[in-house]
């Protein structure tokens, strides 16, 4: 039986992961970097110290970590104070589950992100919970974000389900244990190995239910402690080894 309900923003309320990658490309051409045909999908779900540092250490960006952060999170602001990119149904989604369940935001993005996004979208006071992996050790897809919320609510991961609609994210959410109802991104979308291991995949929001929700059977947890801190063996970060603790 569900407990909560943990969002992911970027891809499933905001059709923004195309913005993301915009901002930081702007960036990396501003300041003598080059970018990397790997580099969109290698860095969807760092965190930002993670995302700044690969842009520094991959992409050759000449801005010390911090600076880069702050030049491709004002170019994203500004472009969502222009029109935010609200995907179709996500306001509606997200009130029509918080009639029901307690719900958390897990997302990669930044801090003044999520509540700017909360603002312009009039959803201030639906999540009981917001975590950005900024604050956690490590971003998606390990797990960390989503135990966070998960222990924010007060909730065993177990209980949880997780709306998600990226390959990485939907590894963060499994790696939790936690349900998995998945949106795929229609602009980069999981592979179909990674979405069978979702509980429930739907075409679009407007099937996220609480009658969906309902029905989403119990994912029985096979990763031991130990597995659960190097997941996944096939993440495509592991080609480089994250910023230094």
């Amino acid at each position: 039986m569900l407990g909560a309900v943990v969002f992911d923003l970027d891809g499933v309320i905001l059709d923004s992961e195309q913005l993301w990658d915009a901002a930081r490309r702007s960036v990396v051409a501003e300041h003598g970097g080059a970018w990397r045909d790997d580099a969109t999908s290698a860095m969807q779900g760092m965190s930002s110290p993670e995302w700044s540092r690969y842009m520094h250490d991959q992409l050759a960006v000449r801005l010390p970590d911090e600076e880069i952060v702050r030049f491709v999170v004002a170019d994203l602001l500004a472009r969502y104070e222009r029109e935010l990119p609200l995907l179709p149904g996500a306001v509606e989604a997200v009130r029509r589950v918080a009639s029901r369940w307690p719900l958390a935001l897990a997302t990669s993005s930044n801090r003044v992100v999520i509540d700017r996004v909360l603002e312009l979208s009039d959803l201030v006071g639906t999540f009981g919970v917001t975590v950005s992996s900024e604050e956690v050790a490590r971003g998606k897809p390990f797990p960390d974000v989503y135990l966070a919320a998960a222990r924010m609510l007060g909730t065993a991961p177990q209980e949880c389900a997780a709306i998600e609609d990226s390959t990485n994210g939907i590894r963060a959410a499994v790696a939790a244990r936690m349900h998995v109802a998945v949106v795929p991104n229609p602009h980069f979308p999981p592979p179909d190995g990674v979405l069978k291991s979702a509980d429930l995949v739907l075409a679009s929001l407007d099937e996220l239910t609480v009658e969906a929700l309902e029905r989403i059977g119990g994912i029985e947890g096979d990763l031991d402690e130990e597995e659960v801190e190097s997941f996944p063996a096939s993440d495509p970060h592991s080609e480089w080894a994250g910023p230094s603790s």
